[in-house]
């Protein structure tokens, strides 16, 4: 039986409608931004505090959008599934690679698509939903 994994991540857009994906430190695919909740913390709270403490975004409550829930393989950890609570957000700022990231890009949503290097959970939820497949 796999372990669980709660976490909440960010579907971040640019303008131009470009999505952020992140690769944190040792690990080789490219994910959303964001992490495990801590005890006793909300799915809302963790995306907020993870966003501010990857990528030094600052967002209310009211700029973000929950997109529901996502069960899945884990991308980088072995016999591992997440339970990932979605959040979506625009941003007009640019983001400061903070934290474990150790890589980050704006990438259009087909050109991610077609990428090796991508986590589970933007290949088969999120970017799927960008390009209304």
């Amino acid at each position: 039986m796999p372990k669980i994994l709660t976490i909440a991540a960010l579907q971040l857009l640019d303008p131009s409608g470009r999505i952020l994906l992140v690769r944190k430190e040792g690990t080789t695919m490219f994910m959303q931004p964001g992490g495990k909740l801590e005890p006793g913390e909300s799915p809302l709270a963790a995306v907020l505090r993870e966003v501010q403490e990857e990528l030094d975004l600052v967002f209310t409550a009211a700029q973000v959008t929950s997109m529901g829930v996502w069960k899945g393989p884990a991308a980088n950890e072995a016999d591992t599934d997440i339970h990932a609570h979605l959040f979506a957000a625009r941003t007009l700022d640019t983001p400061r690679i903070q934290a474990e990231i150790e890589q980050m890009l704006w990438i259009d949503p087909a050109d991610a698509m077609a990428r090796t290097d991508i986590a589970p959970l933007l290949r088969e939820k999120v970017l799927p939903d960008l390009l209304g497949l």
